[in-house]
């Protein structure tokens, strides 16, 4: 795309801390993810004419197809979504999150993208997940209680573009979601799992949260009748009161409260912390792949850079030759995205603190360089951090990048496209309870150590910096600036990977989204080649070692949503590894 067309452009294993994945040492707590909560049952491509949502479950996708078709705007039902998540999926997403989202504003071709990432509070220091010897605290104490939260901002982020792009009332759109939480929803099987498993601790050793999943002493069952009035109650006032009762007002106190008198480690947040949260609106950054415009979010989102990264490298190659199944692509893949790791690891953070190349990081002629370092025969090991313009020496990060995430694409009726990654974390984020809905964890995505071998890392928390984060909505743009596709997943770090494979499955091998989607998944995040279990893919374990690869086989668990624009229609796919569906008109 030109650049006037772009104005602005672990396994269960929880019931102990000492359990690691001694293979993806780096990573551990990632492991920890319930994978396959629900089984897998392959779906269908929708079609569609004129608008599509597609969603991580289907009452918000529901809901969002009801926004369209009273014609809302994208921005409208991307809104009415969120709120409906935060009830039905709360262990993944909700108002005390944050999120990243690009939106095409396809009359004035305009992409541009809101910054809805938490903040640290003013009186965080980079030394506050160290012990009293200076060691990084295990992952579960800093995972729960109030010192792993930051400032919510998805609500931010989706005024701010409601502001300028939504076309229904924003009360309206919080009706949907406050007679739900007030009837009550039915619990699905993959939210009575996570309960069960206890996957995060502390939705046991938190009252709150405790009395909320855990009614009488035991835990909800798929089919169960859900309410919750609390959240019903907050819905009703942000809606009649807007941004600031939630940002100023009662809930606000009620947040700052929870944090400050958490009975697991209290943190410091407060109401000037609160009150002082802006959401930013940026340009998105592009990169070119073949004859395709890919764009995703700048730091300190990592997720845009490093896919863009991935199919720069790879683009010397004939990846239309090549399939899922083949040991090559495998082979391949996961070189590149070792380099792209790599370099995220080293170099990304808030570039309102730190220099960023960004620039430096998807030059053509750099990436190239990057590219030419990836062997056809033998596994490159553990790649090293580049050299782009701009780089200033950093350190390595350590950050807990945990996979509790959600990701909404939508097209209105109009062609205007939302594509918006969002998250509390952790699954059931900090596991501290406000008023029906759940606080995040994400300052557990800094990196709890701030120096390593005595250099500064740059993703190191300081007061009011954003943490880096993989979450990486995209959308691709045709030759003609055309939009082409809107994608995204949950998965932590993995989010990379699951995002740049199907866009490889939809741009290079032309398979429609919901088949790009159920194809099994490969991940390499610098350290080990993960083939999806139960799949097809295992069976290049051995011919990938033959190479050098370190192979490990387990459940991959992404939930990508995906609409692609093609000849007049809207083809659209919902991950069947979770149980969101497509949905539209």
């Amino acid at each position: 795309m030109s650049n006037p067309a772009i104005k602005g452009l672990i396994s269960l294993l929880l019931l102990s801390s000492s359990v690691l994945i001694a293979a993806e040492p780096a990573q551990k707590r990632e492991d920890r993810e319930p994978e396959a909560a629900t089984g897998v049952v392959k779906k269908q491509t929708i079609v569609t004419q004129h608008a599509m949502v597609a969603t991580a479950n289907p009452y918000a996708s529901d809901v969002g197809y009801k926004i369209l078709k009273q014609g809302g705007s994208a921005i409208d039902a991307a809104i009415a979504v969120q709120l409906v998540l935060t009830l039905v999926e709360p262990q993944s997403s909700g108002i005390g999150g944050g999120a990243f989202m690009l939106h095409w504003d396809k009359k004035n071709q305009q992409l541009t993208t809101f910054d809805g990432r938490e903040t640290a509070p003013a009186a965080a220091t980079t030394d506050m997940f160290l012990d009293e010897n200076g060691k990084v605290i295990s992952w579960i104490d800093a995972v729960v209680g109030g010192r792993s939260v930051g400032v919510p901002g998805v609500l931010a982020g989706l005024k701010k573009a409601h502001d300028k792009y939504g076309k229904l009332a924003w009360g309206m759109l919080f009706a949907d979601a406050i007679k739900l939480a007030e009837d009550g929803f039915i619990v699905s099987p993959r939210l009575e799992k996570l309960v069960a498993m206890e996957f995060n601790p502390g939705i046991t050793k938190l009252p709150t949260i405790k009395g909320y999943f855990f009614p009488n002493g035991m835990p909800i069952k798929a089919g169960q009748l859900l309410k919750n009035k609390k959240l019903a109650a907050v819905y009703r006032s942000i809606a009649a009161e807007g941004l600031e009762v939630f940002y100023q007002g009662w809930i606000a106190k009620k947040i700052v409260a929870a944090v400050q008198n958490s009975p697991i480690a209290p943190g410091r947040l407060t109401l000037s912390d609160m009150k002082s949260y802006q959401a930013k609106e940026q340009s998105a950054i592009c990169g070119s792949y073949r004859q395709y415009q890919v764009c995703g979010m700048a730091p300190p989102s990592s997720g845009g850079l490093a896919i863009i990264q991935i199919l720069g490298q790879l683009e010397r190659f004939d990846m239309a030759k090549l399939s899922m199944d083949d040991a090559k692509f495998a082979h391949l893949f996961s070189q590149s995205s070792r380099l792209a790791f790599a370099d995220r690891n080293r170099y990304v953070a808030d570039s309102s603190f730190v220099n960023v190349p960004t620039k430096g990081l998807i030059d053509k002629q750099y990436m190239a360089q990057r590219s030419a370092l990836i062997k056809l025969d033998i596994d490159m090991g553990t790649a090293v951090a580049g050299l782009p313009t701009g780089a200033v020496a950093q350190a390595d990060d350590n950050a807990f990048e945990l996979p509790s995430t959600s990701h909404i694409s939508i097209v209105d009726q109009e062609g205007n496209a939302i594509s918006m990654t969002t998250s509390v974390e952790m699954g059931f984020g900090s596991a501290l309870m406000v008023e029906g809905f759940i606080l995040n964890n994400q300052l557990t995505d800094f990196s709890l150590d701030p120096k390593r071998n005595g250099q500064w890392v740059a993703n190191r928390l300081e007061p009011g910096k954003r943490p880096r984060s993989s979450m990486a909505p995209m959308m691709v743009f045709n030759q003609d600036d055309s939009l082409k596709l809107v994608v995204g997943s949950p998965g932590g770090s993995r989010i990379i990977n699951y995002v740049a494979q199907t866009m490889i499955a939809i741009l290079d091998w032309q398979l429609d989204p919901q088949s790009a989607i159920n194809l099994p998944h490969l991940t390499n995040r610098n350290l080990v080649t993960t083939l999806e279990k139960g799949t097809e893919l295992v069976q290049l374990k051995p011919a990938l070692e033959a190479k050098g690869h370190k192979v490990i086989v387990r459940d991959l668990n992404s939930g990508i949503q995906a609409i692609e624009i093609s000849d007049g229609y809207l083809r659209g796919g919902a991950d069947p590894r979770r149980e969101g569906k497509a949905i539209g008109y």
